[in-house]
């Protein structure tokens, strides 16, 4: 069970907060409770979300966003019949509460039934130069450079593997044999690795057209060089949910302009907005494909993602954004390389 005491907010924690303590704990969850300990709400990942695609103040409180009347059960209650509840109402969490309505622990569904395992392929790009992280990656392949003493790339297979991900694709193209050596064929990880050869460098997606078969459920694709915290099965769901084809992961991103902007009308000043931020949503190279997407990528052909997802929304095919708030870096430049470095060490992790 998730230790309640990491989970706790109070509804006046402001959205922002919320936000940063559920990415800290990896919950997926905060829970809302009074100062008598009794439950005001639970804030989910897919409030988050929910919040972030309507552009809500970040510093509004909690209690806008949560859910008032979570499912709750007695702590008498046993893990068959909270399983048959949380099936039943298609729950993750389950808030147990004593005779006087006060939260004294919460329950997920990974407790009680396990890690689920996935029957979804995942492939994960590594056949990138790696020329911004030059000369690191002159005899070493950008996704294998270490962080937290082990491959970037590394670290991400055993995020998927801890989530239940057991069958990988690595598109490789530059020093592909120094991936392949290290990572061979899984089994040393419990998984199934294969590989995609790109004899020139095919883009983002165009690596896709080598898969051998059409999946036959939709698959996750990564950038080899992105450490974060998410949860692929949520992205997933996310994805069903909303009967997409393909969806991108996205991350706000804000910019501050650094100087005073005046607007005007003609030649009259109308306003002046004091180095205003905007924010934007950008692409955070995570995505989920169903199989028929397939279809939409060229053979033998340069494609990114950008260009994918341009074809299959001028077709008329649903592409959605997938809000991501959890912990993420790209570690494409060196300054990031570093702050990740950075990062572990200071968490007490061992980095070379």
């Amino acid at each position: 069970m998730k230790k309640l005491r990491d989970m706790i907010v109070s509804p006046q924690t402001t959205l922002r907060d919320a936000i940063a303590h559920i990415d800290s704990t990896g919950s997926q969850l905060a829970v809302v409770l009074h100062e008598d300990g009794r439950l005001a709400g639970l804030l989910s990942d897919g409030d988050v979300r929910r919040a972030i695609l309507r552009g809500c103040d970040m510093q509004a409180p909690v209690a806008d966003f949560m859910n008032c009347n979570p499912t709750t059960a007695s702590i008498s209650t046993t893990s068959s019949e909270l399983l048959a509840l949380m099936r039943r109402k298609v729950l993750r969490h389950i808030p147990l509460v004593d005779e006087n309505l006060r939260v004294v622990e919460i329950v997920t569904l990974e407790v009680l039934t396990g890690v689920v395992e996935h029957p979804n392929w995942v492939v994960l790009m590594a056949g990138g130069l790696g020329t911004r992280l030059r000369p690191l990656t002159k005899t070493c392949p950008k996704p294998m450079l270490h962080v937290a003493g082990k491959p970037i790339l590394e670290g991400i297979l055993e995020n998927f593997l801890e989530q239940g991900f057991r069958r990988f694709y690595l598109s490789v193209n530059y020093l592909a044999e120094t991936i392949q050596d290290y990572f061979g064929d899984g089994t040393r990880y419990g998984a199934e690795i294969r590989y995609l050869h790109e004899n020139k460098r095919l883009g983002t997606a165009g690596a896709l057209s080598l898969l051998p078969t059409l999946p036959v459920e939709p698959i996750l694709v990564m950038n080899g060089d992105l450490i974060t915290r998410m949860r692929f099965d949520e992205m997933l769901k996310f994805h069903e949910e909303h009967r997409s084809s393909a969806t991108m992961a996205v991350r706000e991103y804000d910019f501050q302009i650094p100087y005073g902007v005046v607007n005007i009308d003609g030649v009259r000043i109308t306003s002046i907005e004091e180095k205003p931020v905007h924010n934007f949503f950008v692409n955070a190279g995570i995505y989920a494909l169903s199989p028929e997407v397939r279809g939409y990528i060229p053979g033998d052909t340069h494609f990114d993602m950008p260009m994918l997802f341009d074809k299959l929304r001028d077709g008329g095919i649903v592409t959605t954004a997938y809000p991501l708030h959890e912990y993420w870096l790209d570690v494409g430049r060196m300054e990031e390389l570093e702050r990740a470095r950075s990062i572990c060490s200071a968490s007490g992790k061992d980095t070379c």
